[in-house]
């Protein structure tokens, strides 16, 4: 079930995998549903201006910039800058992740949905302000190992669209 974030200070893109707002579903039902079948539904209904507002009011934390390592598990290294959008919070509480790329122009230009098979969810993380690299590179960075996480890119563009706004942006 799609559901878009409420109008409240707490949204949660979440719900696109759970059923309802902070509802938890089995976790096997949960991370059943291929990414694949849910991608298109979900790049049509997000709110994507009501997010790129809010991205660009409250700002992001960047916890973990690019070239950075992991926390808990050290040989992983960011290729992108990484972090939260301040004043969210999602299905499990945390704030909402958010990739951060250079090409300020182009604002919110999608999310890579996915599954992470060690916490046994589903998390939405946002694509604000990356250049069509920086998608790449964040979701190869993702599917490094499938068996650990996994995700699916849902773009608010068609890719050969985003490359034309990016190429235009940086001509002279």
């Amino acid at each position: 079930m799609l559901h878009t974030p409420p109008a409240t200070d707490a949204p949660d893109p979440h719900g696109a995998f759970l059923p309802g707002p902070g509802a938890r579903a089995a976790p096997h039902v949960a991370l059943g549903v291929r990414h694949e079948a849910l991608a298109p539904a979900f790049a049509r209904a997000f709110p994507w201006t009501r997010w790129e507002t809010r991205l660009a009011a409250r700002g992001v934390t960047l916890d973990r910039p690019r070239g950075s390592r992991h926390p808990a598990y050290p040989a992983i290294v960011y290729p992108i800058d990484y972090g939260y959008a301040n004043g969210t919070s999602s299905g499990d509480g945390e704030a909402v992740d958010v990739f951060v790329g250079t090409a300020p122009a182009l604002g919110l230009v999608g999310a890579i949905l996915t599954r992470d098979f060690r916490r046994l969810d589903r998390e939405v993380k946002l694509l604000w302000n990356t250049h069509p690299e920086e998608i790449y590179r964040a979701h190869g960075f993702l599917n490094f190992d499938r068996a650990l996480l996994d995700g699916t890119l849902a773009l608010r563009y068609p890719m050969a669209e985003l490359w034309r706004r990016a190429i235009e942006i940086s001509a002279p």
